[in-house]
């Protein structure tokens, strides 16, 4: 791969920027250099480093037709490169939908297609690529990238090590193919059960387990030269509300604020974290006015800024979600998110409409050219830190000694073991042994997969068992089983010595509770896993054997047969407080509730 200095003396108009370029060095790039290059710009390539865009394709020159299509249609562009000579855009984010992430390999070549169009023009500077790598159930970047439990089974193993782990091995895989900001860690503390956007991917319930948690992940990452993000301030654990879908409102009083929400993100920015994501709720304790947080003058600049000394990378969260453009058209929200403090606008509906409301707000005086260049700032900070100036690009060699090694997935199945939660155990049925019970039935939910599985659940936990030394046949029943469909596994359930069910998000009306009635109703011994929330156990009181794996992602359905076999004793204890179905006022099982086997 061409280095910096070859493409930009390839390039019209290029020594200016070679001479950025030569001094620009994470150890040498400070503040007053920083601020020369921003005083050389124009007021449209200011505007166009403070988005964050998606953009559909593989390649940055040469998108299937299909992805092309996407992009005029969304963007008005056809590629990325398109895309970065327009807008000059300091940020692009992927998405495995948009077909950004199919291999290692690819993503190393799209990002280095996309730093070369940057780089290649005028005043060209690097762009800060991201993406949502949260784990478990969030992932954007699959297989064979290494694949790590997600954030509550992590709050189940309680390890502030393996959290580290953690984000040094994801950094330095994600690094390796170019993308060196991830959307993680989630720094919210899930305190509603019915929490519908957030809930696993939540470390859990208690404040200060979160906030250590949260200050140990976004060590490893950084330590990796990935630029952490905590999401989403001021928190959104307390919710029944999707933001994706609507307007959360957040009932905390300031001072249940500073208990419940604040200690993840105060634990955070003590840590160094280098960007944190705001969130699209409204919270009146903080702000009264009727704003969602994106867009709060006083929870961004006042809290954030002010009272909590944060002086790193502020970035909404999507601004294509509801929670954001109930108020406001999508016009006025780019505007008032820099008003109110924020530095990257991420994902605007409609780039065109957003950068030019953003251009035309500074020269009609609503926004002030020093106020872009404060945030220009903090991003350039960040890209020099993150030495992106200095060494952009990346090769497939790194790839092939990075990503998805050997003793990378050794130490995910290693932090795995740790995180599964053993909650029920009547009369020592657990765990279950091939000799005992040789043939296994494998049932339950097959909810959409991320990219951290091979195939569906039921299939991936059969196999995993099969590899233990039973017989294990998978049969799908879906989130919703019919009465056919329960019918089929009760017929399939009377050839086996034991089932296997996985359930997800069981309620008290759904038909999950049905098929596990009638399979408990033929005498088999049955075996719970609740593949995401914990909470399911509540609605299932007469199981036997519960476990609760907190994703249905191929290495944590792995470490659940693991524990199902006896191959590794369980000691994940519940991050989360799990309350009775009957009396949701009172706790069934309290934060720290989960068994093991005898020694």
């Amino acid at each position: 791969m061409p280095s910096r200095r070859t493409v930009l003396a390839a390039t019209a108009g290029a020594t200016a920027a070679l001479a950025v370029g030569t001094d620009a060095r994470a150890d040498g790039l400070g503040d007053k250099k920083l601020r020369s290059l921003i005083s050389r710009m124009t007021l449209q390539e200011k505007v166009g480093q403070l988005f964050v865009m998606r953009v559909y394709g593989h390649s940055a020159t040469a998108p299937d037709q299909a992805d092309i299509d996407a992009n005029l249609k969304e963007i008005g562009v056809r590629t990325a490169a398109e895309l970065i000579a327009k807008y000059r855009v300091g940020g692009i984010i992927y998405f495995a939908w948009a077909h950004n992430t199919r291999d290692p390999h690819q993503i190393a070549d799209l990002s280095n297609g996309i730093q070369k169009a940057s780089l290649g023009l005028p005043r060209g500077l690097p762009v800060l690529v991201s993406t949502d790598q949260e784990h478990g159930i969030v992932a954007r970047v699959g297989r064979p990238a290494t694949l790590f439990p997600g954030a509550m089974a992590v709050g189940a193993g309680g390890s502030r090590a393996d959290a580290r782990t953690l984000g040094r091995i994801a950094g330095k895989e994600l690094r390796a193919i170019g993308i060196r900001q991830d959307y993680t860690p989630v720094a919210d503390v899930n305190v509603n059960p019915a929490n519908p956007v957030i809930g696993v991917r939540s470390f859990g319930a208690d404040p200060t387990a979160v906030a250590g948690l949260v200050a140990a992940e976004t060590v490893g990452y950084q330590r990796s030269s990935v630029a952490a993000t905590a999401k989403h301030f001021p928190g959104h654990g307390d919710t029944a509300v999707d933001s994706h879908y609507g307007f959360p409102v957040i009932t905390h009083t300031r001072a249940e604020w500073d208990a419940l929400d604040a200690p993840p993100f105060r634990a955070a920015i003590r840590a160094g974290i280098d960007s944190i994501m705001t969130a699209h709720i409204m919270v009146p304790a903080l702000d009264d006015s009727g704003d969602p947080a994106t867009l709060s003058r006083p929870i961004l600049t006042g809290i954030l800024r002010e009272e909590l000394g944060y002086d790193g990378v502020v970035v909404t969260d999507s601004l294509g979600m509801e929670g954001v453009r109930t108020k406001y058209g999508d016009d006025r929200v780019p505007v008032l998110a820099l008003k109110a403090g924020v530095d990257q606008l991420l994902n605007p509906p409609d780039l065109d409409l957003a950068w030019n409301a953003v251009l035309t707000a500074v020269r009609e005086g609503e926004l002030t050219e020093a106020r872009l260049d404060e945030s220009i700032l903090r991003v350039l900070r960040l890209k020099a830190k993150l030495r992106l100036f200095d060494d952009p690009y990346v090769s497939h060699r790194g790839v092939d000694r990075t990503v998805g090694v050997r003793a990378h997935l050794a130490a995910a199945d290693r932090i795995a073991d740790r995180t599964t939660t053993l909650l029920v155990n009547e009369g020592g049925l657990l765990p279950l042994s091939p000799a005992e019970h040789p043939k296994l039935l494998v049932v339950g939910a097959d909810p959409a997969s991320p990219s951290g599985t091979t195939g569906p659940p039921t299939g991936v936990l059969a196999g995993a068992l099969t590899e233990l030394g039973f017989t294990a046949t998978a049969l799908s029943t879906g989130t919703a089983p019919s009465a056919a469909t329960i019918a089929r596994a009760v017929a399939a359930a009377e050839g086996a010595d034991a089932v296997v069910v996985g359930t997800y998000n069981v309620s008290a009306a759904s038909s999950q509770r049905t098929l596990v009635q009638q399979l408990l109703a033929t005498g088999k011994p049955v075996v719970a896993v609740a593949v995401r929330n914990p909470y399911d156990v509540a609605q299932l009181p007469d199981v036997r054997g519960y476990l609760a794996s907190y994703s249905w992602t191929d290495v944590e359905l792995r470490a659940a047969a693991r524990v199902i076999a006896g191959e590794v004793a369980p000691t994940g204890r519940l991050p989360v407080p799990v309350q009775r179905a009957d009396d949701p006022t009172r706790v069934l099982y309290p934060i720290g509730h989960g068994l093991s086997y005898p020694a």
